[in-house]
């Protein structure tokens, strides 16, 4: 049986990377998206043209509506979800916490946490041998502002990823006998389009001094 992937926020880099590997390792891919259909449409594409499987869902995961519809599309296009890369994730421009109102630091937790949740919950629901499933994996993706707390620039992000940390340690321990694993994973220092979602898109640039190899790690896309 094939192994079937979701992939939020699968239409750039992390994510984008991250649905061609699969792809190429035998996975059947959703590619999840917010607003570039395009680029979304560009992966699927691609895995298509090296003989795989793969839909592209538009669906913001910070809406739990959204949520559910993104996971019925896969069930009745691909299957039963047995892979989820939660991978979707936001930021907002540097700021000191004391500048950030509330509109933001929700914006920033509704999606980073609640949308992880959210898509951690509904495939469990699939995935847990409790609910009739095979089992499965469930990677999240955090961040090394997670433990680094981003002083100065986006105190929030590293909160949110600080949940996902915990939520993690936490859902592992909850479905282990369930056939689920669940893990995560800190990229490192990476040139991707989210830092210029944080007004400094050459970020890489200034940081890669911090870390003992000097260098930022390029993605694919």
């Amino acid at each position: 049986m094939q192994e079937i992937l979701i992939v939020t926020g699968g239409s750039r880099g992390i994510g984008a990377s991250t649905a061609m590997l699969a792809a190429d390792r035998g996975y059947a891919v959703c590619v999840n998206y917010l607003h570039n259909q395009e680029a979304a449409n560009n992966i699927v594409h691609g895995i298509e043209k090296l003989g795989g499987r793969a839909i592209a869902v538009a669906a913001n995961i910070a809406v739990e509506a959204e949520v559910i519809h993104l996971f019925h599309q896969v069930d009745q296009k691909l299957g039963r979800v047995t892979a989820l890369v939660n991978n979707a994730g936001i930021l907002a421009p540097q700021m000191r916490l004391e500048n950030m109102n509330a509109e933001r630091l929700n914006q920033i937790f509704t999606t980073n946490i609640t949308g992880s949740f959210l898509c951690a919950r509904e495939a469990v629901k699939r995935m847990s041998t409790r609910h009739g499933g095979s089992g499965g994996a469930i990677v999240n993706v955090s961040s090394g502002a997670a433990r680094l707390g981003s002083p100065g620039e986006y105190v929030d992000y590293a909160a949110s990823k600080g949940a996902i940390d915990t939520m993690t340690i936490g859902l592992a321990k909850e479905v282990a006998q369930e056939g689920i694993r669940v893990n995560a994973v800190r990229p490192g220092v990476i040139y991707t389009d989210i830092h210029a979602s944080g007004g400094e898109p050459n970020r890489v640039d200034r940081v890669k001094k911090l870390i003992p190899m000097q260098r930022g790690e390029r993605r694919s896309r």
